[in-house]
């Protein structure tokens, strides 16, 4: 948007234009709270129609908005698309190098200004990425002002051709997307190699950009031909070096040094620090020492023999030619910390990523034309690409060779051998995936569903043998084996205290509790243990021997992705000690109104920053029952308008709510009984919890017939993984099967009539939504007739039973017209809306997070960020010694 004088913005008021670049147009403006004027910057229209673009961009604001630096840009505030900032008078550091070169003594009080300003900003983790000498200004008063810090992260604008008018200098700020990660970002004529290779950055980009802005200070032209077009440019960055000659005769020989060093295109090779830089450039511009010629004079009478003069000389010369290797290769240890970033794609499954154990490659989980799959990026190149036959695909993790990747899909866990091209089943899970670890002996280690302990197999496929037993735990999760080869770590589900990470041995059913944690933890070079506690990516050391922490608990990263209710949080390792994780915190959710169309109506409950899930609405369609996991404890929890309730209490694992058809009781299953039964309470809260079904399956409450006479659960057999069954809720309450198979049966749910039950089933390599008929006598329940055509879960009816929804693979929310009659008819299904559905398609535990009202409106839990952050890679950690 143009704004003119007298325009308001907030409190701010356009006094006139100021200029217009890549990141759009600047404004002289007066707020008229404090009386000051300053400079606002309205971000280019693309990003008013770009959600995920205007997201980032308020995150990177408040971080920027931290810097306090007399060299750097200050920035006040934000109104819808503008940054409001300090007002910089004064000319651009381009506007002074128009005019030619600047003098040595004029030039390097300048330089040594952005080398603060860029040291302040790397050690709070920002990068400039896009410095150049219009993003300088120079203040009357000799003062150096960098502007747009962390812009340039936000500038995605697409690279298109250009004619021959093109000026590399003043190029707007540009991206290349390259494939599905690894973007370009930054002006041509400044951009690093590896910026223009589309590789992931640091700080040393920021070097590099420095090394440009220096040259040209001095030189009065950029460091390399930018050419007609912004290929030119790339070409001359990635092939050509500077014309050192013109420089000036007189700059001082570690000023040419340090320019070299900025200019290093290997970026191994490159300056390390800018504070290196810094003090290079306060030598240069210091005073000459006195000369000690008078004092050798003054001592004659003291004889130096020529050849130890001449192995002085080259003891110096060997000194001053190892300094460069020193400062790249720091072989006594003291690399520093440095955190990268890996943009993936906004819709990337935030947890389910892997380093590979030699850290060279990372696989990810993201949609390729809307379905999930693997993707695989080597760090050595901006390009990554999809893994074929991993459609699915959820926990990514490695062989110990890094020649294959284990994942999980289909509820199968499976293995391929990267350049075959073929997944290898090794064995079968319960449908929702947990986590598995690959040790160098050829073993993986796997849950075989959420409520069971862990098994191995041969990474060659073969037969599955038990490894842990759950003895007053529910469910043990995410394996991690330790580099032995024997031991491992895993989650325990269970209730409190006995909840967290374990340690356990191949070589025995005994564990021992480590520590109460809210995420499974893995382990890391030299004895490190990593978990989520407060949100926080934190660490102590491992003693495997004694079983047990020691030391003291270090944060890592503050705040972490995690997702409360699956245990896991977002972080990898390698085998030599990188790190990866994604910065942010838990998912939030918030449960809205839609109708058919996908027109939002309006929230149902405040946004909530806790894991929430399962969503059913009351039969009157006034209050919803969820389950809600906080500080670890999973719980029902009834919501009503602004106003949410505690249900269960127990301490123990209480999940899937379901009403009863009247809507006085709740039905969910727990584990306060050490395995999960299903049980039902008074929906007012009133007596306590009777317990329905108990056994030694692990089930899961899901439909109550309109009628009030029966509950449809779902229970876990060894060797049928998911079956349905009825539970009458009269009489003797003996259940009955409703369907067992070899497949897994899922999410199954009553008609209107209750003569009918629609569920989900993999039968088909993929869920698809079914329905049988129920009899309620007990007869046989024959007939099937298949709904969806490609993919779906959670199937749910509408109030009429004329129409059954349910959530497609990319997470489409789908509608088939259904007849009843002397037989079952269903129509073709139709596409209604896509929201950001949490978890939809992924699995069916995962799917079951909408409800449809009697109205017809939808109650759909959605994720109100939905965009994965990037995957930062941590190098050099290196935790201060005891």
């Amino acid at each position: 948007m143009s704004l003119g004088p007298g325009a308001r913005l907030g409190p701010y008021e356009v006094v006139a234009a100021i200029g217009a670049g890549g990141m759009g147009e600047v404004y002289r403006a007066r707020d008229t709270r404090l009386g000051r004027e300053v400079a606002i910057k309205v971000l280019p229209e693309s990003f008013a129609n770009d959600a995920d673009r205007l997201a980032r961009f308020e995150r990177e604001a408040q971080v920027l908005a931290s810097l306090n630096h007399p060299n750097i840009a200050t920035i006040h505030g934000l109104e819808e698309r503008a940054l409001v900032m300090e007002l910089v008078e004064g000319p651009t550091l381009a506007d002074r190098i128009a005019e030619g070169p600047i003098p040595i003594d004029e030039a390097l009080p300048i330089a040594r200004q952005i080398a603060e300003a860029l040291e302040a900003a790397h050690e709070r983790g920002i990068i400039h990425r896009d410095l150049k000498p219009a993003n300088i200004k120079l203040r009357p008063d000799g003062t150096a002002k960098v502007l747009d810090f962390g812009l340039a992260k936000l500038g995605e604008s697409g690279l298109g051709a250009r004619g021959s008018g093109f000026d590399g200098s003043l190029s707007p700020t540009i991206s290349v997307q390259a494939t599905m990660a690894g973007v370009i970002l930054g002006t041509a004529a400044y951009m690093s190699p590896e910026q223009a290779r589309g590789k992931a950055v640091d700080r040393r980009a920021d070097i590099w950009g420095f090394g440009c802005v220096l040259y040209e200070m001095l030189a009065g032209k950029p460091p390399f031909d930018t050419g007609d077009t912004i290929s030119d440019a790339v070409a001359a960055i990635l092939k050509n070096e500077p014309d050192w000659n013109a420089l000036p005769s007189e700059t001082p020989l570690n000023i040419r040094t340090l320019l070299r060093r900025c200019l290093q295109k290997d970026v191994q090779k490159r300056l390390p620090h800018i504070g290196i830089a810094r003090m290079e450039i306060e030598e240069a511009a210091a005073p000459a020492p006195p000369s000690i010629a008078p004092v050798v004079r003054a001592q004659r009478s003291f004889s130096v023999s020529w050849p130890l003069a001449f192995v002085a000389v080259v003891f110096m010369m060997l000194v001053y030619s190892a300094l460069p290797w020193l400062q790249d290769d720091e072989p006594f240890g003291d690399l520093p910390e440095m955190r990268t970033e890996i943009v993936t794609p906004s819709d990337a499954e935030p947890m389910s990523f892997a380093f590979s154990p030699d850290g060279r490659q990372i696989t990810f989980v993201a949609s390729d034309n809307g379905v999930p799959r693997l993707w695989l990026r080597s760090l050595a190149s901006s390009i990554a690409q999809p893994l074929a036959g991993t459609e699915g695909a959820l926990s990514p993790f490695w062989s110990p060779d890094s020649r294959s990747i284990g994942f999980l899909a289909d509820g199968k866990v499976k293995r391929l051998d990267l350049g075959s091209g073929v997944p290898q089943t090794l064995a079968s899970i319960g449908g929702t995936s947990r986590g598995a670890t690959w040790s160098r002996d050829g073993v993986v280690l796997f849950p075989t569903s959420t409520a069971s302990g862990l098994v191995r197999v041969s990474a060659l496929g073969g037969a599955v043998t038990p490894v842990t037993k759950l003895e007053g735990t529910v469910s043990h999760r995410y394996p991690y084996l330790l580099p032995d080869g024997r031991h491992f770590i895993f989650y325990a589900l269970a209730p409190q205290p006995r909840q967290g990470i374990y340690l356990g041995s191949l070589d025995s059913s005994t564990v021992k509790l480590l520590t109460q944690a809210e995420t499974a933890g893995i382990y890391t070079k030299n004895g490190w243990l990593l978990w989520v506690r407060g949100g926080a990516l934190i660490a102590r050391r491992l003693d495997v021997d004694r079983g047990e922490l020691v030391g003291s608990q270090l944060t890592i990263a503050d705040p972490i992705a995690f997702d409360a209710g699956a245990t896991v949080a977002a972080v990898s390792a390698s085998a030599d000690g990188l790190i990866a994780y994604r910065a942010g915190a838990a998912s939030r959710h918030q449960l809205v109104w839609f109708d058919r169309a996908g027109k939002m109506l309006g929230p149902f409950a405040k946004p909530d920053d806790t894991f929430l899930s399962a969503p059913r609405l009351s039969p009157d369609g006034k209050r919803v029952a969820v389950w809600r996991v906080v500080q670890g404890n999973a719980d029902i929890w009834i919501l009503d308008g602004a106003r949410m309730t505690r249900f269960t209490f127990d301490g123990a694992q209480d999940r899937y709510a379901v009403w009863s058809s009247d809507g006085t009781g709740i039905f969910f299953d727990s584990t306060r009984d050490g395995g999960r039964d299903i049980y039902v309470k008074r929906a007012n809260g009133a007596d306590g919890e009777e317990v329905l079904l108990e056994s030694s399956s692990q089930k899961a409450a899901l439909s109550a017939s309109g009628d009030g006479k029966f509950l449809l659960y779902g229970a876990i057999d060894e060797k049928t993984n998911w079956d349905l069954w009825v539970l009458p809720l009269t009489g003797e309450r003996k259940p009955r099967l409703f369907l067992k198979t070899n497949f897994a049966e899922r999410t199954g749910h009553f008609s209107p009539d209750g003569r009918w039950i629609a569920y989900a089933s993999d039968e088909s390599g993929r869920f698809e939504v079914y329905v049988r008929p129920f009899v309620d006598n007990g007869a046989a329940n024959s007939g099937e007739w298949q709904v969806s055509t490609n993919g779906g879960v959670s199937p749910r009816w509408r109030d009429d039973g004329k129409e059954l929804y349910y959530v497609a693979p990319d997470g489409t929310m789908m509608a088939a017209p259904i007849t009843t009659g002397a037989t079952f008819e269903s129509g073709t299904p139709t596409a209604l809306f896509r929201p950001r559905i949490w978890g939809a398609g992924t699995n069916p535990d995962l799917g079951r997070q909408f409800d449809v009202a009697s109205d017809g409106r939808f109650l759909v839990n959605v994720v109100l960020d939905e965009s994965a952050a990037p995957i930062t890679i941590l190098q050099n950690w290196k935790p201060p010694t005891n």
